[in-house]
């Protein structure tokens, strides 16, 4: 892989990692309502599902996608639906600050925030970005393996800025109201994420 290839890829991961999106607001509201400790099964579910889910593309996933371009659409609108879900489900979410409090709702776990990524718009228009336009980097198999280890890196990264956002909110949100105030408004920016889904439809 040629050096300037290299920078455009790794600028185009670091933007697309650390812009927001589903998992960066998910995060944030989380950081905010569970803290960093408790997140941090969720940050390593998105990490890992999304550098996997590069890798899956990258070696042979995408000629399914191409033959049947309606399994993009099925996914597109079933990850909607479950956004919308997941919307509701934080809106509704209240403090979690201590140990011993019984949340309505906990944080994501590894195994939920993995499978997400397939589900996901923002991701699935990373991935096949990522795969079409540095097409020259996935025709050898040594350079996926490092568009993978590239994009879990950049993942790990935003998901550590991103809950690490939310659990220095955590001070100025003292109360349940305001907690709750700021999930609603993390719900909002979810929901908001979709657009260029149903634009596109």
């Amino acid at each position: 892989m040629s050096q300037p290839l290299l920078i455009a890829f790794v600028t185009f991961a670091f933007v697309m990692a650390f812009t927001p999106g589903p998992n960066n607001i998910m995060l944030l509201s989380s950081g905010v309502t569970h803290g960093f400790r408790r997140t941090v099964p969720h940050m390593m579910g998105v990490s890992f599902g999304f550098a996997f889910m590069v890798g899956a593309v990258g070696f042979g996933l995408a000629t399914v996608f191409i033959r049947y371009p309606v399994l993009q659409e099925v996914l597109k609108y079933l990850g909607a639906a479950y956004l919308i879900y997941l919307a509701v489900v934080i809106a509704f979410s209240g403090s979690a600050k201590t140990d011993n409090d019984t949340a309505p709702r906990g944080p994501m776990s590894f195994w939920g925030a993995a499978l997400f990524q397939w589900v996901n718009a923002k991701g699935w228009v990373m991935v096949i970005s990522t795969i079409t336009a540095y097409a020259a980097i996935a025709r050898f198999p040594a350079n996926v393996a490092l568009q993978v280890a590239i994009s879990f890196v950049m993942a790990i990264g935003s998901t550590i800025t991103w809950t690490l956002f939310g659990t220095a909110l955590r001070p100025l949100l003292s109360s349940e109201r305001a907690v709750r105030g700021f999930n609603i408004l993390m719900a909002l920016l979810l929901l908001a994420s979709l657009y260029p889904v149903f634009m596109d439809a």
